[in-house]
């Protein structure tokens, strides 16, 4: 893969060559030279019919995940965070020590694996809450819950600049993989100052069914505002809002 360099770019192709445009700007690429009837007849290439069919499968679980959490997720994400997710989802099917290569899938894998996962690599939650939290999952009851206690936000929240308030936002989520389904619940406090004062203590229960027999995932996250003549504006469009799970329970 080559850059295209100089005043006029090209996006098309040109024999065997395709000139096109990415995040990473306007690059180059030759043309595979292998028919995809053989790639899918082959059995040379019945590794990469493994590949592909995998791929396919952590493709579709990480978009299972994405949809769940769309209430939380759609001002908490980076331009790069599907194929992010679509790694991570990777690893996890691969874990799973059960399925023939290429049946491999997320509910034999490991998806706790996904703990500690960023959705917004711009503004890590790692990076931006140093609070200490709790975060439990309750398979019985179905309560997805976290316990912040009592803490002051300039000392314990790293905000962008220009950020002057903040809101603390979590989700749970029971995904069923199989049927391509999904329930969540979401909270959020109120918008709070960031300043010197002390907050209350933050308790945030989100419940989905009891008793499940479908992975649970726990999010966790900020978004940051800016107050301008008394109204509030989510601070450069949320592009520093961070969401990370926190909390995991598989099958």
């Amino acid at each position: 893969m080559a850059r295209q360099k100089g005043i006029i770019k090209i996006k098309g192709t040109l024999g065997d060559i395709t000139f096109y445009k990415s995040q990473d700007g306007y690059l180059v690429k030759e043309k595979s030279g292998v028919d995809g009837k053989r790639i899918a007849t082959d059995p040379a290439f019945q590794r990469t019919r493994e590949n592909g069919s995998e791929f396919g499968r952590a493709g579709k679980a990480g978009k299972a995940l994405r949809m769940a959490f769309r209430p939380i997720l759609i001002k908490c994400a980076d331009n790069r965070m599907v194929g992010r997710l679509t790694q991570a989802m990777i690893k996890v099917l691969q874990a799973d020590a059960v399925s023939e290569r290429g049946l491999r899938n997320v509910i034999d894998g490991e998806t706790e694996l996904l703990v500690g996962f960023e959705f917004n690599i711009r503004g890590k939650l790692s990076n931006s809450l140093y609070a200490p939290y709790a975060a439990q999952i309750d398979r019985v009851t179905g309560e997805l819950t976290i316990d912040i206690l009592s803490f002051i936000p300039t000392n314990m929240i790293a905000a962008p600049s220009g950020c002057t308030h903040f809101k603390v936002i979590s989700g749970g989520a029971e995904i069923d993989f199989e049927n391509d389904s999904y329930t969540v619940a979401t909270s959020e406090t109120a918008v709070l100052p960031w300043n010197g004062t002390a907050t209350s203590a933050i308790n945030q229960v989100n419940a989905v069914s009891a008793n499940s027999t479908k992975p649970l995932f726990l999010a966790l996250g900020i978004e940051f505002y800016q107050e301008v003549n008394g109204q509030m504006y989510s601070l450069n469009n949320g592009a520093f809002n961070p969401l990370m799970l926190v909390s995991v329970s598989g099958v």
